[in-house]
């Protein structure tokens, strides 16, 4: 899908053809519309492909007619029984006449822009536009990991009574979100660090500020992609050994009940047995003293379980 936007009167409006100063977005493409693009904007086609490889490195390329900017961005794969972020490429080309977008799928990030939800949003002002895609990256960034804290926080409750592995998996899920957080954003932070050196893209007023912005925010989500996942490895090693007690403490119920309602078992079978010589078989009241005595043990033997504390 081939979409075009430009600036118009400090408004975002969707033209039917690219024009000087414009901004295409390339979602999804076949590859007629990759050769449409390469025809017009003589963008190599590997440059393009690159931006849709989910195995492609973030980096910056810096060719003759073009620059590309190869980034990670986070996308929310949740659904209704599991919790799970990844992140895919987004390919950012610049020209000297348009800016690119490439992605394998529909954005948050990109659809924010066309939204108008980005103030000072220009498409000709592409350097800016570039910065402006990088911080709103970091910023989702940061939203998804707090997001996760949360989840995590409420698995945490959870967990405490549970015997089975529905939240352990859950937290699963989510530790491995955040491995491919922390993977993709040091490698965005290797892009944004060899940006400060890279004298090919033309930098607006306080864009150097900006940029600077945006590091730090990387490098803030970074941090706590970090400290979550080491968070998160801590709370699923304990609460394997919670479970693993819950279920032991079970058992050990169990047996203990299984103790205490065998012994009137064994006694109804000594004096249930047809021989001689049984006491109390003459007696009428026999029966009654038998399960009398079968109770005063089981009680007894409960109240042994119960002060050393085995119930």
């Amino acid at each position: 899908m081939i979409r075009y936007y430009k600036t118009i009167d400090s408004k975002l409006e969707k033209i039917n053809e690219p024009e000087e100063g414009c901004w295409i977005n390339l979602v999804e493409p076949n590859q007629s519309e990759i050769h449409e693009i390469h025809d017009y904007t003589d963008i190599d086609i590997e440059s393009i492909n690159a931006a849709l490889d989910e195995e492609e490195r973030s980096r910056i390329e810096v060719n003759d007619n073009h620059t590309l900017i190869l980034i990670d961005i986070p996308i929310d794969e949740s659904d209704s029984h599991n919790s799970l972020y990844s992140t895919i490429p987004l390919g950012i080309i610049i020209t000297e006449d348009v800016i690119l977008t490439v992605c394998s799928e529909q954005t948050k990030i990109l659809n924010d822009f066309i939204v108008g939800h980005i103030k000072d949003f220009y498409t000709n002002m592409k350097s800016r536009f570039l910065l402006q895609i990088l911080h709103k990256n970091a910023s989702y960034y940061l939203h998804y990991l707090r997001r996760i804290n949360k989840m995590t926080t409420t698995l945490e409750k959870e967990i405490y009574d549970s015997m089975q592995n529905k939240q352990l998996i859950q937290l699963l899920e989510l530790e491995k979100s955040l491995v491919y957080f922390s993977t993709s954003l040091k490698s965005n932070e290797l892009v944004l660090n060899k940006m400060l050196k890279t004298s090919s893209i033309k930098k607006y007023h306080d864009d150097d500020d900006l940029l600077d912005d945006v590091i730090v925010e990387n490098r803030q989500a970074l941090e706590m992609a970090t400290i979550y996942g080491d968070i998160l490895s801590r709370i699923m090693d304990a609460f394997s050994a919670i479970i693993s007690n819950n279920q032991n403490n079970v058992m050990q119920v169990l047996t203990v009940i299984t103790l205490i309602v065998s012994l009137p078992t064994l006694i109804s079978g000594f004096f249930g047995m047809n021989v001689g010589g049984i006491p109390l078989a003459e007696n009428p009241n026999g029966f009654w003293l038998i399960s009398f005595i079968s109770v005063i043990i089981c009680v007894i033997i409960t109240m042994l379980m119960s002060k050393n504390k085995l119930l």
